[in-house]
């Protein structure tokens, strides 16, 4: 199975990807560029900027991806 694959299967499953747990989950370093690939093919991957703390306690934002409920 491809890295683009596990995204979108993991994306359908109604889970929340980010660049964080996409490596940790999916093995997949390049998250963007996968949801991106995905996007092309014309799936509504839809995003939102979360703001969390780093490992040194600076507030960082980052995508989260999913897709809508009706496409789960």
């Amino acid at each position: 199975m491809s890295q683009k694959d596990r995204v979108l299967q993991y994306l359908k499953s109604g889970s929340i990807l980010t660049r964080l747990n996409a490596w940790d989950k999916l093995g997949v370093i390049e998250a963007p560029a996968r949801i991106h690939e995905l996007r092309s093919e014309g799936h509504m991957i839809q995003s939102t900027r979360k703001q969390v703390l780093n490992r040194y306690g600076e507030t960082v934002t980052i995508a989260e991806w999913y897709l809508p409920r009706e496409q789960v």
